[in-house]
């Protein structure tokens, strides 16, 4: 059985998502950027410097939005969604590099955070999430789009899309482990092998999996629904076409091996 898989790899970074991530069957899509993006950039003379304080930074915002939320949620302020929201970015950001450093230690840069490397679509996406959710539940906190017996359940559901969507995205990656990349890559390196076991066996490319419903798993908890669709109609378009390009270089790679791979697989994004 062949084993790791490959990332397809540019130069230079395709179209950003609006708000995220790639695989190793490919790679992980760049994601949208959080608080922390102005301090990622990497000090060539020391970047250990920049990794310790992106770590620091984001454990910090996540500790402090954990607390905030619980507090908020606690007194019944329908705006604990809004801290919840920045943990949730921080523990995303977070595990991108971990991951990165146990399992593809080669890769760990300071880029691995994905803090800065996606453009302004990724920040745009998740300061327009983060606005119409403050400004709904501060202006119109009696308004709901879904009755009484439907809220509940809505909720529940987005906590699942997130923990569904990071858990799988974060296991692609160390199940790729040195096969992963965050870029597509275009020239099969040596060692690179096709991954077709672990959560590979059933989705082709995991991590984008992972990281669309993990999107959207935000919005559906921060109960957005101007965000929601919008996340959905932009992620949908640039794993779309992160995906054909990728495909286009692993049947290049692979040959027959990708093409049969693919027959019994699947994405795991609608009509995809």
């Amino acid at each position: 059985m062949q084993r790791p898989s490959w990332e397809p790899r540019t130069d230079h970074a395709d179209d950003p998502p609006p708000q995220a991530n790639g695989h190793a069957n490919g790679h992980a899509p760049s994601t949208p950027s959080t608080p922390s993006s102005s301090i990622s950039q990497s000090d060539p003379d020391n970047p250990l410097a920049a990794i310790s304080l992106n770590a620091f930074v984001l454990g910090a915002t996540l500790n402090s939005s954990l607390l905030i939320t619980i507090y908020l949620a606690y007194n019944g302020n329908p705006l604990w969604r809004l801290p919840f929201f920045l943990a949730s970015l921080s523990l995303f950001h977070f595990l991108e590099y971990y991951t990165t450093a146990r399992y593809n230690p080669t890769a760990a840069g300071v880029n691995a955070f994905l803090l800065s490397q996606n453009g302004w679509a990724y920040n745009v996406a998740h300061t327009t999430a983060f606005l119409e959710c403050g400004l709904h539940w501060y202006f119109y906190p009696g308004y709901e789009l879904l009755s009484d017996s439907l809220r509940l359940p809505w909720l529940v559901l987005g906590f699942i899309m997130l923990v569904v969507g990071q858990t799988t995205r974060t296991t692609a990656m160390a199940h790729a482990g040195s096969n992963f990349n965050h870029l597509v890559q275009s020239k099969k390196k040596e060692g690179h092998e096709l991954v077709t076991d672990g959560v590979y066996a059933w989705l082709r490319h995991p991590s984008y999996f992972g990281f669309f419903w993990w999107g959207l798993g935000t919005q559906v908890v921060l109960g957005n629904g101007i965000c929601l669709v919008a996340y959905t109609i932009a992620l949908w378009r640039f794993f779309k076409h992160r995906i054909e390009k990728e495909e286009h270089f692993l049947v290049h790679f692979f040959r027959y091996d990708y093409l049969r791979y693919r027959e019994r697989t699947r994405i795991g994004i609608p009509f995809l």
